[in-house]
């Protein structure tokens, strides 16, 4: 290809047995790199045979066009540490040189491979390291719940105040919906079936028991932790970025009075609540569908709950949300505590305080199903 000033080429190459020279000519500079380009890539470069490259007919070089050429050689695999060149000026074989050795220390190394062991430790390691930050946490947590208990003055009302507003005032509307919407769901299905042997009735003790003692703790858990949980994560771990925990230790300040424990007491306060609310809004749900769909009028389904549901089922059903909260609270302050000083950790904090949380919950009620086995 030739120059469109001068009519020269920009290199050329010679073959010979002791290797190959390759000799550039013309105006090696920024304004001719797509002419550069076309020309080097049609050249029959073997990165096996030895490589001279002569620079006694370059008129000009600057860093962008040496740039280029060592770069296209380097994609060939040829070591530009062993590269012989031969003709150019002082000026440009500092500036090859500079340049090759930039190249030779950004590359980065090959990944080694590892193998099981290495993974098994790497692992290993990560939940060790965990598991210490976890119990850290935990022991962190409990002496400022004792501080708490032994000076009451210590507790934020004005925080615990908002958070008891956010966990449960504001999250009231999503929880009744949901709840509601479940039992009318499962009183549909559970209706299908009763139908066939004309046990329509039946379907009460159905919603009632499945309702107050598994339907209402979890879907409300769940929902919390999907809400309560993520926002405590994400907003415990803003803070973290802004440095504002850092800031309120200078000021002599405990974080975990100020920012834990309240966010704690407020969900284990308020999930039994809203567990309470949610079973109510299932069975009113079910009530509604008994009535459409079964038959079954108002008036006799809750005479029908009244007498078939223990007041001990459904007081079990409640004595769960307080370990469920718990466990919700301290895994996204955990989480929020957590965070690295970037953006990015904050996200990834967050989604795990949603997926951990709710494993958790399942975990917690699996539990609770195995030690109380029988419906009272």
């Amino acid at each position: 290809m030739s120059d469109g000033k001068n009519g020269n080429l920009y290199c050329r190459l010679e073959t010979a047995a002791a290797g190959a020279v390759l000799h550039l000519t013309g105006h090696w500079r920024l304004a001719n790199l797509p002419a550069l380009d076309a020309e080097l890539s049609h050249l029959a470069l073997e990165p096996r045979q030895p490589l001279t490259v002569d620079g006694s007919a370059l008129q000009s070089l600057d860093s962008a066009s040496a740039n280029r050429l060592l770069t296209h050689l380097a994609g060939l695999g040829f070591d530009l540490d062993q590269l012989s060149l031969a003709g150019f000026g002082p000026r440009e074989m500092g500036l090859l040189r500079l340049i090759a050795q930039r190249h030779v220390a950004c590359t980065p190394p090959p990944l080694a491979r590892r193998g099981l062991r290495h993974r098994v430790g790497g692992q290993v390691f990560r939940l060790g390291r965990a598991t210490v930050s976890t119990l850290a946490f935990l022991g962190q947590t409990a002496q400022a719940f004792a501080q708490l208990l032994a000076q009451p003055r210590l507790l934020r009302r004005r925080e615990l105040t908002v958070q008891l507003e956010m966990v449960g005032l504001r999250a009231l509307p999503i929880i009744v919906l949901m709840n509601g919407l479940i039992g009318v769901v499962f009183a549909y299905l559970l209706g299908i079936q009763v139908q066939k042997f004309g046990a329509n009735i039946f379907v009460v003790d159905g919603v009632g028991l499945a309702i107050t003692r598994e339907l209402a703790p979890l879907i409300t858990a769940v929902l919390l932790a999907g809400r309560s949980g993520a926002a405590f994560t994400a907003h415990l771990g803003a803070m973290k970025v802004n440095q504002e925990i850092d800031a309120i230790a200078v000021m002599g300040l405990s974080p975990w009075q100020v920012l834990v424990l309240p966010r704690i007491l407020a969900l284990t306060l308020m999930l039994p609540l809203l567990t309470a609310v949610a079973g109510v809004a299932g069975i009113l749900g079910a009530a509604l569908v008994a009535d459409w769909h079964l038959g079954v009028t108002p008036t006799t389904f809750f005479d029908r709950l009244q007498e078939r549901l223990p007041l001990a089922t459904a007081l079990f059903g409640l004595s769960k949300t307080p370990v469920f909260a718990l466990a919700i609270a301290l895994i996204a302050c955990h989480n929020g505590f957590a965070v690295e000083r970037d953006a990015r950790s904050v996200g990834l904090a967050t989604t795990a305080t949603v997926v951990h949380s709710i494993v958790a919950v399942i975990l917690i009620d699996a539990a609770f199903a195995m030690a109380y086995p029988e419906i009272k």
